[in-house]
């Protein structure tokens, strides 16, 4: 169960950086450096060190979980989960989040100085992976003094760091939430995160991926994001929601003019997209999430989770078809098969993928007393 006490979350926060000087070795071989990381951090580190949990953000995320920033309209993108008495529960535990490398939000990304020309990367920018992001998080989780994670958690592309943190790294995981995710990126994930790409690059303000100090790439990141947000949710509830309303409420004009509902709300989705993502962020991240494939790095999925030492807590939604339950119940399958009765439910929503961010109430006390289960706590 989760605390009944009413909690007016966290206040203010304020997001930190770190930068390391050596250089991070890639995948792909290529090195990058000066590396700098963005995090955000909740409640206190306990004397034994063992209470921290490290949030994972998707595609479209950052540092910014939860909390709020000074003059903003909005918290962190996961602040009805985090906070005191909530079932990330700052009381109790020692929250972080850090926005991954490749990103936009504070992180070294495209859009940060190349020391060896003064300029911004741009598409000079190495190709990344998740294990990348990982393994730049772990220099965090380093330098903060903390050997094992009391849990990794994340939805989406944060789900796919929580499994690479667990299987690469198993030795500092003692357990991984993981919510509406996979263990690879599947044929049509990989196709729509490639229209995304094209509209990018094919819009002449691109120029080759400089466009720093210029006009950018607005339109297409704006269809990126269109066709990434439609995806994120369920046809029942844009029916809901739209249906085949005309936006001035009368009839068809009989013109090619946007006329209907569901058209205004993704051209106002694609600008402030606009307004706070970068366009060769959104090409270098959707990359690494299309490479992502687990099972094929290590032979099966089984060989892959075999390697892990955590508990698992998997969750997923019934009317997400991006990352559909059956993705979560591979993964569960085969810890199962492995002997590691993991924690698993599928719940239902008609949100689709975007349920794991609004559909919070049904998750929480699952979340709460599988955390409460690791720390040797009742909850």
């Amino acid at each position: 169960m989760t605390r009944e006490r009413q909690s007016d979350g966290l206040g203010l926060v304020e997001r930190r950086t770190m930068t390391w000087l050596d250089p991070l070795v890639l995948e792909s071989g290529a090195q990058l450096a000066p590396v700098t990381l963005a995090y955000e951090a909740y409640g206190r580190l306990n004397a034994a060190r063992d209470n921290a949990i490290l949030l994972l953000h998707a595609l479209s995320g950052d540092a910014h979980a939860a909390g709020w920033h000074a003059g903003a309209a909005k918290p962190g993108w996961w602040d009805a989960m985090v906070g005191p008495g909530r079932p990330f529960d700052t009381d109790r535990y020692f929250v972080i989040c850090s926005n991954v490398i490749g990103g936009c939000q504070g992180s070294t990304g495209p859009s940060s100085a190349d020391l060896a020309t003064g300029r911004a990367y741009g598409a000079r920018f190495p190709v990344i992976t998740i294990g990348d992001m990982v393994r730049a998080q772990a220099r965090l989780i380093d330098r903060l003094g903390i050997a094992q994670l009391l849990a990794v958690a994340g939805g989406s592309m944060g789900g796919f760091q929580a499994l690479e943190w667990a299987t690469a790294l198993p030795e500092r995981v003692r357990g991984t939430i993981l919510l509406a995710t996979s263990a690879r990126s599947s044929p049509q994930t990989v196709a729509w995160n490639a229209i995304g790409r094209r509209a990018i690059v094919s819009d002449p303000r691109w120029r080759s991926g400089d466009y720093y100090g210029g006009e950018p790439p607005t339109d297409g990141l704006a269809i990126a994001r269109m066709i990434g947000h439609i995806t994120y949710l369920s046809e029942p509830a844009l029916e809901h929601k739209f249906g085949r309303a005309f936006q001035d409420g009368s009839g068809p004009a009989f013109s090619l003019d946007r006329e209907f509902a569901i058209e205004s709300y993704l051209d106002y989705q694609g600008a402030i997209f606009n307004a706070r993502f970068d366009a060769n962020s959104y090409l270098y991240i959707t990359k690494a999430m299309d490479y992502w494939d687990l099972p094929a790095r290590y032979g099966s999925l089984d060989a892959a989770l075999a390697r892990s030492r955590s508990e698992f807590l998997l969750l997923s939604f019934s009317s997400d078809w991006l990352y559909p339950p059956g993705e979560s119940q591979l993964i569960a399958d085969a810890l199962t098969r492995l002997g590691r009765a993991p924690t698993y439910a599928s719940l239902e929503s008609s949100a689709g993928h975007d349920a794991f961010l609004v559909d919070y109430q049904p998750q929480g006390p699952i979340i709460s007393e599988f955390l409460g289960a690791l720390a040797g706590t009742s909850t």
